[in-house]
Formats: structure tokens, C-alpha cells, sequence
């Protein structure tokens, strides 16, 4: 089965690079001008209409899978860079795995660091290392609030599921 998953994959790659190239744009729009100048000799019948309706729905769906893939790839390769290049800074390791906060977390952290670093910039002259430290300390109160929101609603599902059967 892996050998079929790296078939796959090469398979994905190179479509993905022959797609995103301009002559395969042209082509695509040189196709939809010749369907659409076919119109008047087809009468502008149902099959007509037909042909570009399945041709169009089948390329797109097809090209949806294989473009998710090649950008879920690509996502994970960026991620183990910046992963690496944090592992082996002086920068802090707890953004490591912050890829699977849910979207309301991502957007709390993108605002703590923001903040932090407008502080960073007015500091500048001043004593950072006292602003990296409030930092870390109200992210991880917010982690704590998080872990505790997320027990509670475990906890609370559990219960609504009434007692465990032994």
C-alpha cells in the first residue's frame, strides 16, 4: 500500500506543478472560447451544454483532490522547517504543535504576539526580557483557561451521558 501512496504522491507533484504553469491557463480558457464558438453549429443543444457541464465537473473535482494534497504536503514540510529552525534557536519551544489549536486559539496567540510585539518595538531601548516574560506568562494562563474549558466540557459530557455501565 505505501508504494501506491508514493505513486500518488509523484503523481500529485507533477500535476500540480503542470497545472499551475500559464500555457495550461491558455489552454483551459482557448478550450472554453472553442466550446463556446461550437455553440451556433451545435444549435446550443442539451448535449452541447452537457459536454462542458461533465467535462467541467470532473476536472474540478479531480483537481481539488490532488491540490489539497499537494498543499497538505507542502503545509507539513513548512511545518517540520519551522519546527527545526525553533528546535535549534534561542526561540521558544512551546509554538511547537501550535498548527493544531482549534481557529478561536490561533487567533488568540496571533494577538498576544502581536501585542507583544508592538511592546517589543515601543521597549525597544528598554528591558525586553521583562515583556518576553509577561508574555509567557499570559499565554499560559490563557493555555490553562483553555485545558480548563476543555476538561469542563468533557467532564460535563460525560455526566449528561449519564453513569458508566461496568
Amino acid at each position: 500500500m505505501a508504494w501506491l501512496a508514493h505513486i500518488f504522491t509523484r503523481f500529485a507533484v507533477k500535476v500540480s506543478e503542470w497545472t499551475g504553469k500559464p500555457a495550461i491557463f491558455v489552454l483551459a480558457l482557448f478550450s472554453i472560447i472553442l466550446w463556446g464558438a461550437t455553440g451556433p453549429i451545435f444549435g446550443y443543444s442539451d448535449t452541447w451544454q452537457l459536454v462542458i457541464n461533465t467535462s467541467t465537473t470532473i476536472v474540478t473535482s479531480l483537481m481539488v483532490f490532488l491540490l489539497q494534497n499537494a498543499q497538505t504536503r507542502d503545509t507539513r514540510a513548512i511545518q517540520a522547517k519551522l519546527n527545526e529552525l525553533i528546535l535549534t534557536s534561542a526561540a521558544e519551544n512551546r509554538f511547537i504543535g501550535i498548527e493544531n489549536l482549534d481557529e478561536e486559539d490561533l487567533k488568540h496567540l496571533d494577538r498576544l504576539v502581536g501585542k507583544a510585539a508592538k511592546r517589543s518595538e515601543n521597549q525597544h531601548n528598554g528591558n525586553v526580557g521583562e515583556s518576553v516574560e509577561r508574555d509567557r506568562a499570559i499565554v499560559a494562563k490563557s493555555a490553562n483557561k483553555r485545558k480548563k474549558r476543555r476538561v469542563s466540557r468533557t467532564a460535563s459530557t460525560r455526566n449528561q451521558a449519564g453513569p458508566a455501565k461496568s
